[in-house]
């Protein structure tokens, strides 16, 4: 039997976003157990939390993508997308604050605000979504409600306002005080399902209560000028105008509810549930989305009539079934069976059956209205960011701001003839995850991978032994070192062979110039007399330039420098295109020695953005990579700091800056040029690319 379907006006789109480790998982599972969409309670540390269901998810015990499942509540349907908190996969979190309406942003309760915390609000800021605040893990000990709420305060908002408060802590905590109803709700602990029965608010939390009360009454009133009116009148609000106010002010980015929760126990679940559907905006309420129509950019409203407009946010592949699309319909709505425009693309796509997922289960539907999620499968030639419509009106929305990769890694098959599987596999989990890419590097000989993280390179890893069969070795990426010369030199090139038949004779003089940096290769045809014909110039040319490529000192290309070939001779009968160009390669070689050359290596301008307090560490750190500091200058509650960075001291830098920071610093990596390499530097790469030849030749 097919799902129920939903009017956008009862669906709530939330995304649950925070730290690794706070709880969003428990959370949602807890929501969907408490609301009956589950069966039994799922459990990470079993394996049965019903958004971790991937292998790599049930063997780290973390999420790593973003998982949609979805509970009814009041006759509402709320979707909760499920991110994953750790930096390295900050690109499912992205990709779910893009088809959020709003936001649950959880805070454990003895942590307090840390950097995934910072970088999820900065991902609400870009979108201007609504949020609540969870702090969760009220019952571990050295929770401290108070304290974190103040970290909220100081660090993301000072609009954050408690909607409830907890009684006790740790241990001792056992229920919360409703601020707008005036109860204390204690849980039950024999429950699962949190539930609570209704109680007044204890004596000796009568002064806490009121003052809590007081506070949120006046955030909400200073929000609407009526309300304040009210409020200075008659010194209280009637709640349910005040939750409407409460919804009109965070939609403005105007305030920010508390509530309180213990995701493993269930405890705060229900209450958070009645929340979720009072005070979170419909798709019909949420912040308005625009899409493109040919040149021109339009506003959608979230309704059925509207022309279809729906994102596709997320891909994933299933043995048997191939790749699934997850989709988020800004507009319109659509049947079973219907086909599509990818608009993105330009093909056509037929969603044949689609469903609502539920963690890894999916629920077929005949219909999906505006607002709602939805998944389906096998489509032709549809991507994560594409935009499905209406043949007859092709509208194209924002995709997800993907974070760039700053990792990377070379890798290589274990096995001998695995290279295509390899290239393939790699390229089936770009499909799936755009924060991870692979391409082969012509140059460097090597297969890079990009991510974000140790663990995201890791991730991939896994998933291309399990899913295509192949195992792959990793090994640091190849510099792109250049070479170059420093004085001018001349020289000959001669190549003279006799086999019995017709020869081969080609004789070059040629003179090798520096040029400054960036110039890149000149060729100076200085021959007079005809002692080397017109037509043959061209090989000599294309002689330097190969040999250059090839290098002098450790096989890298030589670049900035100008080849000017002034004399020579030649043989009537046995000189050729390919002789003269023989004798060119060795001009350059023998010249090239004598002109003073030099290896050089690319330098990066890194901007690395961190809190003040980790300053010290951070250059100190840059200054032992032989890192040239360039200036520091403030960014908001930042500093951000400039230095040139050779490249070949920045292998795995992210890892470095991040435990440095604790996770709190950010950088951006820009090519700058090439500088000559240090002497003792030099000798060591020379020595290394001597042994590769060696090894080459065995």
């Amino acid at each position: 039997m097919a799902a129920k379907t939903f009017t956008t006006d009862t669906i709530r789109n939330v995304v649950f976003l925070g730290h690794g480790g706070t709880g969003k998982t428990s959370l949602v599972d807890a929501i969907c157990f408490s609301a009956g969409a589950t069966t039994r309670k799922g459990s990470i540390s079993e394996g049965t939390a019903i958004t971790d269901f991937t292998p790599e998810e049930k063997s780290h015990g973390i999420s790593i993508s973003t998982a949609v499942a979805h509970a009814v509540w009041s006759d509402t349907k709320l979707n909760l997308i499920d991110t994953p908190g750790y930096l390295d996969f900050a690109g499912e979190a992205k990709a779910g604050v893009r088809v959020g309406d709003g936001a649950a942003i959880l805070v454990d309760a003895t942590s307090g605000v840390l950097v995934g915390t910072e970088n999820v609000w900065e991902y609400c800021e870009e979108r201007g979504i609504p949020r609540i605040f969870v702090i969760s893990m009220l019952d571990k000990e050295n929770a401290d409600f108070n304290s974190v709420l103040g970290e909220i305060r100081e660090s993301l908002s000072k609009d954050a306002v408690p909607l409830e408060i907890p009684i006790g802590s740790g241990d001792g905590y056992k229920g919360t005080i409703d601020l707008l109803s005036g109860v204390a709700r204690i849980f039950d602990p024999r429950s699962q399902k949190g539930e609570h029965k209704e109680e007044e608010i204890p004596g000796d939390m009568q002064e806490v209560y009121e003052q809590a009360y007081q506070e949120l009454i006046e955030a909400i009133a200073v929000t609407d000028d009526s309300l304040l009116e009210q409020f200075l009148e008659e010194g209280a609000i009637e709640r349910a105008k005040a939750a409407e106010a409460m919804k009109a002010a965070m939609k403005a980015g105007q305030l920010f509810p508390v509530l309180c929760a213990c995701p493993e126990k269930g405890w705060g679940v229900r209450s958070l549930l009645e929340r979720l559907v009072e005070i979170m905006p419909s798709p019909a309420d949420a912040v308005a989305e625009t899409a493109l129509s040919g040149e021109q950019e339009v506003e959608l409203e979230a309704g059925d009539d509207g022309p279809l407009a729906a994102l596709v946010f997320k891909t994933t592949s299933e043995p048997h079934v191939g790749e699934l699309s997850y989709f988020r319909i800004f507009s319109g709505k659509i049947a079973a069976g219907e086909s599509v425009l990818n608009a993105t693309r330009g093909g056509s796509e037929k969603l044949g059956h689609f469903a609502v997922p539920q963690g890894r289960e999916r629920e077929e539907v005949n219909e999906l209205r505006a607002g709602d999620i939805g998944i389906v499968a096998k489509l032709r030639d549809t991507h994560t960011g594409d935009t499905l419509s209406s043949e007859s009106q092709p509208l194209v929305l924002a995709g997800v701001k993907f974070p760039e990769a700053d990792i990377a890694v070379a890798v290589r098959p274990a096995q001998r003839g695995d290279e295509d599987k390899v290239a393939t596999g790699l390229h089936k989990l770009h499909e799936e995850d755009p924060t991870f890419s692979a391409e082969f590097d012509p140059e460097l000989g090597q297969m890079i991978a990009r991510g974000l993280g140790e663990m995201h390179l890791e991730v991939a890893i896994e998933r291309l032994k399990r899913r295509y069969g192949v195992e792959v070795g990793t090994e640091p990426p190849r510099i792109p070192y250049r070479e170059t010369i420093t004085k001018t030199a001349e020289g000959q090139g001669k190549y003279k062979k006799q086999t019995g038949g017709r020869g081969q004779y080609g004789d070059c003089w040629i003179r090798l110039h520096p040029l400054p940096s960036g110039s890149g290769y000149e060729f100076l045809d200085s021959v007079v007399g005809g002692v080397i014909p017109y037509k043959f110039v061209p090989s000599v040319d294309k002689g330097v330039r190969e040999a250059a490529h090839k290098g002098v000192l450790a096989g890298y290309p030589v670049v900035d420098f100008k080849a000017e070939v002034y004399d020579g001779s030649h043989h009537s009968v046995d000189s050729s295109d390919i002789a003269f160009k023989v004798a060119g390669s060795l001009a350059f070689k023998n010249v090239a020695q004598d002109a003073g050359p030099i290896l050089l290596e690319p330098i990066y301008e890194v901007e690395v953005t961190v809190p003040e307090e980790y300053m010290g560490d951070v250059i100190g750190d840059l200054n032992q990579r032989r890192g040239r500091i360039l200036g520091m200058e403030p960014r908001g509650r930042k500093q951000v700091v400039r230095a040139q960075v050779p490249l070949a001291e920045l292998h795995k830098y992210s890892s470095t800056l991040r435990s440095i920071t604790q996770g709190r610093g950010s950088h951006r990596m820009t090519f700058v040029g090439y500088e000559q390499v240090p002497a003792q530097i030099t000798e060591k790469i020379i020595e290394e690319a001597e042994r590769e030849k060696e090894e080459a030749r065995k």
